[in-house]
């Protein structure tokens, strides 16, 4: 019995991501800090296909002892793809960061992402058919205004995740190393960044996709062979791609 592990899934894309999952006849390792919503969403994918095997798992990935935790607890089960979905970002100037609220960003978005991602390829890079999809943005190619660390948090994300994928590809892994990069997507995602409650997309955002559809995104890259599924800024059109960023041989390589 294998299983996909989704985590960030009690809300959003990662909630989405989970039943297009289940659409699929994927069994499910769900993670996040609230089992409540966990708990909704196994009985959602129950109605799906009541055969699936959900298991829940209650963690704080910002905590870094959490992350080896949660990789261990799950080494008892067979892995097939690990989708780290779970982050939040942070809406305001610089100079005005709350730096609490942007180490447990860095924690989560950057270690916790970087940790998980790379015990997974230890253990699966040369298993077929396993597969490592990581959530970062378009703010992860193209630095926001008054988003400035968010953005670089998805700037890692994005260089780290392409950078992995073409290096396995290189030395002949199996595992596909994907990274999904949404636009405005409808989320708890602005509440957070920007600490309010409340946020309203329609009437504050000119263009935004559904956590839905950034789910059907999501399985698009996931059933295709590219590296990149991103949301062109311009068109709100979804396209998957070759890496972006450019990868060299490394100086130590050449002699």
């Amino acid at each position: 019995m294998k299983y996909t592990v989704i985590t960030g899934a009690s809300t959003g894309i990662g909630y989405e991501a989970a039943l297009a999952f289940a659409g699929k006849n994927k069994n499910l390792i769900i993670v996040a800090r609230n089992k409540e919503k966990l708990e909704h969403l196994k009985e959602e994918i129950k109605k799906i296909n009541p055969d699936l095997d959900v298991i829940i798992k209650v963690s704080d990935l910002s905590v870094g002892e959490n992350v080896y935790k949660l990789y261990e607890d799950l080494k008892k089960y067979t892995l097939e793809t690990w989708v780290n979905n779970a982050g939040f970002g942070n809406t305001g100037l610089v100079k005005d960061q709350n730096l609490e609220k942007i180490e447990a960003m860095l924690h989560l978005n950057i270690e916790a992402l970087t940790i998980l991602s790379t015990l997974f390829i230890k253990d699966y890079s040369d298993t077929e058919g396993s597969q490592l999809i990581n959530v970062s943005s378009v703010g992860g190619y193209s630095v926001v205004d008054n988003n400035v660390t968010y953005s670089a948090t998805k700037f890692y994300v994005s260089a780290f995740t392409e950078g992995a994928a073409q290096e396995l590809k290189k030395r002949g892994g199996k595992m596909q190393v994907k990274v999904l990069a949404p636009a405005a997507t409808e989320t708890e995602f602005a509440n957070t960044a920007m600490g309010i409650d409340g946020f309203d997309y329609e009437k504050s955002t000119p263009r935004f996709h559904t956590a839905k559809e950034m789910a059907e995104f999501l399985m698009k890259l996931y059933e295709s062979d590219k590296s990149v599924g991103i949301v062109d800024i311009q068109t709100y059109e979804f396209k998957l791609t070759d890496p972006v960023f450019n990868f060299r041989q490394s100086q130590t390589e050449k002699h």
